[in-house]
This record gives structure tokens, sequence and C-alpha cells, in this order.
């Protein structure tokens, strides 16, 4: 499928959707959030990682396009939001595991883009933030919740009141991105670490993408049942029985997702 805003490229089991307006340092207008919607709902079986990533050399994404924001009304409002919340909830919840890139600014939609993926890392060049309060509104696309759960419910509060932005190197203190690379190695350390994914097996990391989400959200007690119920089920694939078998062979094994 042709896009405007977006490419979306697939090399064996990985793919790489590159938000592409580098003019508009890869703002998120309705037009590139529907797109991406479209493109997170074409991704197949065959795709094992997802790897987000801006165009062009300054931005991840540094926000929603403020341009097309600036005269909605309230209403219209509601839906732009609910429109990058779909858009959010489908990248969490996809059945592969999700990594940002973060190769520029990554402010507000940019920031709530980066904060639904499963891992960010981010270049030293990266700034990160939500300064929607210097607009004069709140984050839309859910970056109040997942910033919060991400470093704490302080720390979230004042990076959202300052409207300020912080550092790759602050991000990672504060527990924002997971690492923070010279800008030259950051797709290739998120392809590394994509490698890494792909010689396990797709049924169980998905399993365990399943439960570390929709466990966070109960008591212990609750999500323990989960992650039971999530080992319990393993126990009937192939991959189950390759890689004990594997392991007890010793050789690498031959997972195919089934």
């Amino acid at each position: 499928m042709a896009y405007e805003n977006i490419r979306l490229e697939t090399q064996g089991a990985i793919s790489t959707l590159t938000i592409d307006r580098p003019k508009a340092l890869n703002a998120l207008n309705s037009k590139t959030l529907q797109e991406l919607e479209s493109a997170l709902q074409t991704l197949g079986p065959d795709t094992r990682v997802l790897i987000l990533t801006g165009g062009g050399e300054k931005a991840f994404v540094a926000g929603a396009d403020i341009a097309e924001m600036s005269s909605i009304s309230a209403a219209q409002a509601r839906e732009f939001a609910a429109l990058g919340h779909r858009v959010m909830a489908t990248l969490e919840s996809l059945p592969f595991p999700t990594i940002a890139a973060v190769n520029g600014f990554a402010l507000g939609g940019g920031c709530e883009l980066a904060l639904a993926c499963d891992l960010i890392y981010a270049s030293e060049k990266a700034k990160l933030g939500l300064p929607e309060v210097s607009l004069g509104v709140i984050p839309g696309f859910g970056g109040t919740q997942r910033l919060a759960r991400l470093v704490g419910k302080m720390r979230a509060k004042e990076l959202i009141f300052t409207g300020g932005h912080v550092s790759a190197a602050q991000a990672k203190e504060y527990g924002l991105v997971l690492e923070v690379l010279p800008a030259d190695k950051l797709l290739e350390h998120c392809r590394s670490v994509a490698e890494k994914i792909l010689k396990n097996g797709p049924l169980a990391i998905s399993q365990a993408k399943r439960v570390i989400e929709f466990g966070a959200d109960q008591d212990l007690r609750a999500a323990n049942e989960l992650e039971r119920q999530g080992f319990a089920v393993l126990f009937g694939s192939g991959d189950q029985r390759e890689g004990m078998k594997a392991f007890l062979e010793k050789r690498p094994a031959a997972f195919t997702g089934k």
C-alpha cells in the first residue's frame, strides 16, 4: 500500500515503520495518524519485531501538528484524540515486540508514540517531553497515563507541569529510555536487539508481552494467575517441544510459531 507520510519496510521478520514528514519534523496530523493506523493493522504474522523511527536527522516525531490543531473545535479535538488513542492502543496491543528508535525530537505526540512501544532507545541528539501545557492543553494520546506508569507519578507530574523536555541522558536516568546511542549507531542497535528477540520462541514472546501488559494493571495475585495460565498454555505448542528438545540436544532451536 502506498503512503504519503510514512514508510513501511520489511526485511525478514523485522519491519521498520518510519514517520516521514521531515519538513514538518514528522508532526502527527490526522492523515499521518490514519496512515499509521492502517499500516499497523496490515502487519501480518511474518512480522515478529517492529521498529519505529523518524525520517530525517532532526526528529523522531516533534509532536502533533499544531497548525492543524490550532483552529479545531472541542468536538473535533475529541475526535482527534480518539484517533490518536486508537493508534497508540493498536501499537501497544500488537502481538510482537515494538521498538522506538528515537532519533531526535520526541515531543508531545511523538513522546506518546514512543511510550506506546515496548522498548525505547534514543540517539544522543534526542529530546523527549510532553510540552502541551505550554499550548494551553494537556497530552491527548495517552501520555499522562503511560508516562506516569513508566517513570512514576511524581516525575511525570514534573515533566508535564513544567512543559519542558529532557535530554536523552536525563531520559535514561528517569527510566524513560533504555540506552542512549550515537546517532549513527541507533538503528543498528535496535536491529541487533530485534535479532536477539528473533532467536526466541515467537509464541513465548507474544505470551510474555500479553502477561506483562495485562498484569501491570492488576493486583499481584491476579497478575500471577495470568502468568500461570500463559505458562501452561505454551505447553500445548510445537515451539515448547522444539525449544526443550533443542536445549537437551545442545543445538539452536528452530521455532515455527506454532
